[in-house]
């Protein structure tokens, strides 16, 4: 596997995809999905420039994020359990996967002891997916002046985790319908929301074409995963 090789094939569709809808590639940030893979791999990856990186699951970022670099910035990207709040406000520079009044509600009360304001995307399902986590698009709609309520969470934008499919091209739509939504819970909150996170290893060129801002990249950046021990 090399990394560097990866990386180098990324930037390039990245940049091509922008090319084709007249977009900055600067405006699209590559969010390194470190699930499965140890520390030296993320090492690797930030001597190659990359600062960013995501996880799923609490316990695995308890157990890697203080082995890694400390100039590193970190993002929960996976489902996160209510009773996981407290760790993930204290290890992530943002939530991506708020997904419940319930769940923000938790965030916020969680920031407040901390003493610290706790940036959040709103992870939308929709296709309404049942293996898959996030708000329908209409309860969504219906939160937003209760979430907009909760001052201990600042509102980026909205994340999705679509469908697996060999084409790409078939989550298209989905994109598209995501960044929509955005655009009315913008209309809602009276503001700009600047995120929109959507895209990985399969189809982040697709989705970069309908206006994603964060693509999510693990196994074309780092390959397979591997196995790596977690805390009890």
């Amino acid at each position: 596997m090399d990394l560097e090789a990866n990386l180098t094939s990324i930037r390039r569709r990245i940049a091509a995809a922008c090319a084709r809808v007249g977009c900055d590639p600067m405006s699209v940030t590559l969010l390194a999905v470190a699930k499965g893979h140890p520390p030296e791999a993320v090492e690797e990856a930030a001597r190659l420039g990359l600062t960013l990186f995501g996880e799923n699951k609490v316990q695995e970022a308890k157990t890697k994020i203080p082995l890694c670099p400390d100039r590193l910035r970190w993002h929960m990207i996976g489902h996160l359990q209510s009773n996981k709040c407290r760790d993930a406000v204290d290890l992530f520079e943002m939530i991506q996967s708020v997904d419940s009044l319930r769940l923000a509600e938790e965030i916020h009360r969680r920031a407040g002891l901390a003493a610290k304001t706790m940036p959040v995307l709103l992870e939308v399902n929709i296709v309404g997916e049942a293996s898959k986590f996030g708000y329908p698009p209409e309860q969504l709609l219906s939160d937003l002046p209760q979430l907009k309520a909760l001052s201990r969470i600042d509102i980026q934008g909205l994340m999705t985790v679509p469908p697996w499919t060999p084409d790409p091209e078939k989550m298209r739509p989905v994109f598209r319908r995501l960044r929509e939504i955005k655009e009315q819970c913008a209309g809602i909150l009276g503001t700009s929301l600047p995120q929109l996170s959507m895209g990985m290893s399969g189809d982040f060129e697709t989705a970069v074409e309908e206006g994603a801002t964060l693509v999510r990249i693990g196994t074309a950046l780092f390959g397979p995963r591997q196995k790596m021990r977690t805390a009890p």
